[in-house]
């Protein structure tokens, strides 16, 4: 017969009890020791202040969020496995081109162990717009590979992009990806002044209800980089996501100009429930959204200035890829 587990239990509790009141005591806490790279390794310090320990060449990534994904990507090397964009069965549409091929291994905020597992990854990227500093889910991927956290929702694209490099050992790289963003800003502002007493929304329509981009979401962000203003109800940084709007409240989506896109009907846990993200999709929804009463009557709609974009790119989240994206988009529609 097997011996009953609950004294165990209880020493460990009399242990944490004891230790807990030599804290109180005023006893010297002792400081972890630093993390030391071992030979072939590198120690980054991740978007948490945590110092990890990584391969000093990562050759098997998996990115598990659409940002680490992007800026992969951007720096010019290829994970092994990613997984699903947001509300999307495979990668996000905008990143298609690039690739459409990878193994999925999960959706946002889903990620398949197992399937992670299998891919034998050296190293794993992820951030808070997936799985949201989750400690059970980073504890358990960390029993496949080290973790490296990069950033948040509704954070610094640059500093995700930064932490990104610095996990793969081409920070060079990711400060150039920078400057050269900078510098085609700098030039596509030139190109759209005539529109600086203009205003900017960006609206994803689902369903039959509307919701905001603001301006802590990469599309808002480059809004503003670019000069461009919103109306005074998105002249704001939201939650790290977009804001519903109820449908009483739909003249305030209103601008002169109103950037439209759609990721169907789809959402993070059903992806599949008609995930269409591209401009034809944009179109439909826009037939759609003509039907609920009020639309007809925004400024834009009658001054017919819904711009119809990708929803894989406008409507959701990513990195470097993204920006310069949403960028020429703008610039194509307005330059």
């Amino acid at each position: 017969m097997s011996k009953p587990r609950f004294p165990r239990i209880a020493a460990a509790l009399t242990a944490l009890a004891m230790l807990a009141l030599g804290g109180c005591g005023g006893t010297a806490q002792t400081a972890p020791p630093p993390v030391t790279a071992g030979a072939g390794e590198r120690v980054v310090t991740d978007a948490e202040g945590n110092s990890i320990r990584v391969p000093a060449h990562p050759e098997r990534v998996v990115t598990l969020s659409e940002p680490t994904l992007d800026g992969m990507l951007a720096l010019g090397a290829l994970p092994i496995g990613t997984t699903a964009g947001r509300g999307q069965s495979g990668v996000p549409n905008y990143l298609a081109d690039l690739a459409a091929d990878l193994p999925i291994l999960g959706g946002i905020a889903q990620p398949n162990f197992e399937a992670i597992g299998a891919a034998k990854p050296d190293l794993i990227l992820t951030d808070g717009t997936s799985i949201n500093n989750n400690p059970p889910v980073l504890a358990a991927l960390g029993k496949i590979a080290p973790v490296v956290y990069t950033g948040y929702a509704g954070g610094d694209w640059r500093a995700n992009l930064r932490i990104t490099a610095d996990a793969l050992n081409l920070a060079a790289v990711g400060e150039q990806i920078i400057a050269d963003y900078d510098a085609s800003v700098g030039a596509a502002k030139a190109q759209l002044a005539a529109y600086a007493d203009s205003t900017f929304s960006i609206v994803r329509w689902q369903g039959n209800s509307a919701s905001v981009i603001l301006k802590e979401l990469l599309p808002g962000r480059a809004l503003e980089d670019l000069g461009l203003k919103r109306p005074a109800d998105q002249d704001r940084v939201g939650r790290g996501h977009s804001e519903p709007v109820s449908l009483e409240n739909l003249k305030s989506i209103d601008a002169d100009y109103l950037f439209f896109g759609t990721l169907g009907g789809s959402s993070v846990g059903n992806p599949s429930a008609g995930g269409g993200t591209g401009v034809e999709s944009a179109r439909q929804a826009l037939r759609e959204a003509s039907l609920v009463p009020g639309f007809t009557e925004l400024d834009a709609y009658k001054q017919d200035r819904i711009i119809l974009v990708d929803g894989s790119a406008w409507t959701s989240t990513g990195g470097p890829l993204l920006m310069k994206r949403l960028v020429a988009d703008v610039v194509e529609a307005l330059g």
